[in-house]
């Protein structure tokens, strides 16, 4: 269990301590912070004591008349004012303080947060719905901004004030400063043994929040998808479903939020009602003077007033703490796959491929039975020679996807081990192997912004005539006059405006500007037209030149160009040689290529119709 990990498991109170440790900036400068809160509540309290002594001092009766000492009521009232101005610039700093400490600790944060999701595995970004990651740097966050913009600041304020009242009570009288501290005591009890209960509440909110963002996104996303299949009533339900989870939970927690609310207004007449009985009780004869009783009631209001707003605070306080768990959650996430404290680097020239005995099985999701899935690879072990043209086939599940992974360190085998140029990857440092071996998903992802902007971030100190070059050195230039800008052509949220061909073209010219010396392509001719197809073949021919090439092949014209064919069955490596070779032999290979020839030439005739 790591240390934040255990810290989560403390309760609420060790949650904010870790979140301390990991927004420093919070506990910078807090102890003149909390000081100046002190004297902005002390200001608050001059008024009760100022009160009691104008009536004990600026006001007598002699000979039954009524009689006003007003120097002594005066200077009370310069005494009042200036030590209320000075109590207003101490809170108002205070205030200032905090505010700034708390966004630099949020900002913080949030940067934090942006940088270790960037870090962590691809599995771990498997594991974790999209939605919820985005919950975290979102709401989770914007949760904790809304406490400490008004719930952190009642805290620190209304805490200065009951411990500096509390001095001031048991300095008049102990007796009825224990009354009303024993009357009020209850009220913390309740909050207590309710916060239990809302802390459970307001996790289940946060964690259904992130399921209906999921949900939501999914729905949104994929608009087209249930367009085209008429679906999408039925996702649209699901996410009903989901909001309407999300509602209950809400609702169950401001249920339990609300029976606390009234509680502070209860307990607060109470103990006012105890303190007059009791001044009245004990008589003149006390020792307790009139002004002293009535500056006592008014001290009793101080004390229960911001008792009264912690109340209003908990529930916010409560969602703050459950946010700030789960973004701990996300940060006790172990960056991977793990780097090496002392890294090697990759020599340079040509890279042998080494894959020694590697086995994988993907790890049960949450809630899942903790024994290991069966594993996807088997015992796979080849050696891949610099310059080589290889292609990995099978059918669908049979572990040619997830080797691809391995090999580019997006997860790391159960057993076994890749190396190259004899050199492991757990020892290469993850700039030194994003530089040497590149991946083209089948899937690339583009961002919302120009083809030139998401060529030049391969390589950011391109300038528009390097990248326009090298569009002309892969004999794209066709295709570039074709678009409406060119280059500077806006390629729109995850690439909508282009086609699945124009995207996987962007992602290639994207690859070609590393200069890696291994390129490993999730068939990037899967879901491309005829055209297409032809220009990413181009493509392919000059970006092979002097590199390695690992194609994870799903049209077996792709394999049947390359050196070298490895062939998957039930993640077990059982073929490996060159087209004709693997023909002749009659297996694996064999029937899936005549399967894939029959279907070609069906789909053929049936076009040509």
């Amino acid at each position: 269990m790591s240390p934040v990990d255990h810290t989560i498991s403390q309760g609420a109170i060790a949650t904010i301590g870790a979140g301390v440790q990991v927004a420093p900036s919070l506990r910078r400068g807090i102890g003149l912070t909390v000081f100046l809160a002190l004297v902005g509540a002390a200001g608050r309290v001059v008024v009760p004591i100022l009160l009691q002594q104008a009536i004990d001092r600026g006001f007598s009766r002699v000979e039954g008349r009524a009689m006003v000492d007003v120097e002594v009521v005066s200077l009370l009232c310069v005494i009042g004012f200036c030590s209320l101005l000075v109590a207003g610039v101490a809170q108002r700093t205070a205030v200032l303080r905090l505010g700034r400490s708390s966004e630099e600790a949020l900002y913080g944060l949030r940067t934090r947060l942006f940088q270790h999701i960037h870090r962590i595995s691809v599995e771990d970004h498997n594991d974790e719905k999209r939605g919820a990651l985005v919950a975290r740097v979102t709401s989770d966050v914007e949760t904790l901004s809304q406490f400490f913009s008004w719930g952190g600041l009642a805290f620190l304020l209304n805490g200065a004030l009951m411990v500096i009242v509390s001095g001031v009570m048991l300095a008049y009288d102990w007796m009825l400063a224990l009354v009303v501290i024993g009357v009020s005591a209850p009220l913390f009890i309740v909050l207590r043994r309710v916060q239990s209960y809302l802390v459970a509440a307001y996790d289940r909110v946060r964690e259904t929040n992130g399921a209906m963002l999921g949900a939501a996104s999914e729905v949104i996303n994929g608009a087209e998808t249930l367009i085209a299949y008429r679906v999408g009533d039925e996702y649209v339900k699901r996410t009903v479903e989901v909001a309407e989870e999300r509602a209950r939970a809400q609702t169950r927690a401001s249920l339990i939020g609300a029976f606390l609310f009234p509680s502070g207004e209860v307990f607060g007449t109470i103990a006012v009602s105890t303190v007059i009985a009791l001044g009245v009780w004990r008589g003149p004869g006390s020792s307790l003077s009139a002004g002293a009783v009535i500056g006592f009631v008014f001290l009793t209001y101080r004390f229960l007033e911001p008792i009264a707003e912690m109340t209003e605070v908990l529930d916010q306080t409560q969602t703050a703490v459950a946010g700030l768990r789960r973004v701990l959650g996300i940060l006790a996430i172990p960056v991977g796959p793990p780097v090496d404290p002392r890294p090697v680097a990759i020599p340079s020239g040509p890279i042998t491929v080494d894959i020694d005995d590697v086995s994988f099985s993907y790890r049960p999701r949450e809630g899942e039975t903790e024994d290991p899935l069966e594993p996807v690879l088997s015992h796979v072990s080849a050696c891949i020679r610099p310059g080589t043209r290889l292609a990995i086939v099978g059918e669908t599940g049979s572990g040619k996807t997830t080797l691809g992974r391995v090999l580019a360190r997006f997860v790391d085998p159960s057993s076994g081990s890749v190396r190259l140029n004899g050199i492991p990857l757990t020892r290469v440092s993850n700039e030194d192997l994003r530089r040497r071996l590149v991946v083209v998903p089948q899937e690339p992802f583009l961002f919302d912004d120009t083809i030139a902007a998401n060529l030049r971030f391969a390589d950011p100190e391109l300038e528009l005539g390097d990248l326009l070059q090298k569009v002309v050195d892969l004999d794209l230039r066709d295709w570039i006059d074709t678009l409406p800008d060119g280059l500077d052509t806006e390629v729109g949220q995850r690439g909508s405006n282009l086609s699945a061909g124009e995207r996987q073209l962007v992602a290639l010219i994207r690859a070609s500007l590393v200069p890696s010396s291994v390129l490993v392509l999730d068939e990037a001719t899967s879901s491309v037209d005829a055209l297409t197809e032809v220009r990413i073949g181009r493509i392919l021919e000059r970006m092979a030149s002097g590199r390695t090439t690992i194609a994870i092949a799903h049209r077996l014209s792709t394999a049947a160009r390359a050196d070298r064919i490895l062939v998957f069955d039930k993640g077990r490596l059982v073929e490996d040689g060159p087209h004709h070779e693997l023909l002749a032999r009659r297996g694996v290979y064999f029937r899936m290529y005549e399967d894939w020839r029959r279907n070609s030439s069906r789909k053929a005739n049936d076009s040509a119709e």
